[in-house]
């Protein structure tokens, strides 16, 4: 069996791959289980690979800001793979508390990196975001795309996180893959999510807000697609760099997405039809930071990974509900 750290192990994507790893594998998960979204729906997800996994997952309340707690983590452990998804998520939210994304995203990501550099793993794999592609003018966003022009602060730490561990792929001989996730979604994610949100106000009958005419669009990515994806790609660590042939870092990008687009509005009217009720719509300006289209080329990730995301929107977000239903008791 190998070693894995899991970082954000208590988040949505960091419960599915704990979940899925563990059974082969030991996995150590850490998290701050912190206030941004219930720490209730956390600590259920922790519970749960508690109990059906006692032997195989192990949990530790940790934040990467914390730099003596994490050392003492990587002393008293060897770790075969690293997979960074703790972070401050969510765009809007960074209008309101910068601070907490430049504190999780790059000063917690740098102290992970620097521990790294004096280990040998085998492969260090962490989350970016579609959103770096920001301002690109491509309507198909490929892995070798500009993504100088972020438009939310989130966006910019996920930019500043590719730039921070190519340097360190670089220095340091560390194997790393950068993933960019494009919108995922399924049972058990962020509150704070589209699809998770407009559901508990379609069943409470409450007002939804639409920024923009809802024609906005963005590559939902299924949570199972997602994490057989992640699995896929932690055991072939990187032999060269995707962007420069001349450098001898291990450094690679992918895009993790579906590649199937769908408008803002289409998506409420599926999601009206599973749940069997029509939205109340309130339409209002763009919100700052939002971009108006993410979709994903996914060729690459096809040709190296045999990556074949298979779920479907509706059948996504019927999935989802029927997991809402039964945690939620509606």
């Amino acid at each position: 069996m190998k070693t894995i750290l899991v970082t954000g192990a208590a988040g949505f994507i960091g419960f599915h791959l704990s979940k899925l790893l563990c059974k082969d594998n030991i996995v150590i998960g850490i998290d701050n289980v912190n206030s941004y979204y219930s720490k209730n729906l956390k600590r259920d997800r922790l519970g749960i690979l508690k109990d059906k996994y006692p032997q195989n997952f192990l949990f530790k309340k940790l934040d990467l800001c914390d730099k003596s707690a994490l050392k003492n983590l990587f002393d008293s452990n060897n770790f075969d793979y690293v997979i960074n998804l703790a972070a401050q998520a969510g765009v809007r939210y960074s209008l309101e508390n910068p601070d907490a994304y430049i504190q999780s995203n790059i000063i917690g990501f740098h102290n992970l990196l620097e521990l790294l550099k004096e280990k040998k793993i085998k492969h260090f794999i962490f989350a970016s975001s579609s959103s770096v592609y920001g301002m690109n003018k491509e309507s198909i966003f490929s892995r070798h795309d500009f993504t100088d022009a972020p438009v939310s602060l989130y966006a910019a730490t996920k930019k500043s996180n590719e730039v921070l561990a190519h340097s360190y792929s670089h220095l340091y001989g560390i194997p790393t893959t950068g993933l960019r996730f494009f919108t995922v979604y399924g049972p058990w994610g962020r509150p704070d999510m589209a699809y998770f949100s407009f559901t508990k106000k379609i069943l409470e009958k409450e007002l939804i807000n639409v920024f923009g005419d809802g024609s906005s669009m963005r590559d939902y990515t299924y949570i199972s697609d997602v994490i057989s994806c992640i699995k896929n790609i932690i055991i072939r660590p990187p032999k060269n760099n995707f962007e420069y042939t001349e450098s001898k870092s291990k450094f690679q990008i992918y895009n993790i997405g579906n590649n199937r687009p769908v408008k803002l509005i289409t998506f409420i009217n599926n999601l009206e039809e599973v749940i069997g009720e029509k939205a109340n719509l309130n339409y209002i300006e763009n919100q700052k930071g939002d971009v108006p289209l993410t979709y994903a080329n996914i060729e690459d990730t096809i040709q190296e990974f045999d990556y074949n995301p298979k779920v479907r929107i509706n059948e996504g977000l019927l999935k989802f509900y029927n997991w809402y239903k039964e945690y939620y008791h509606v």
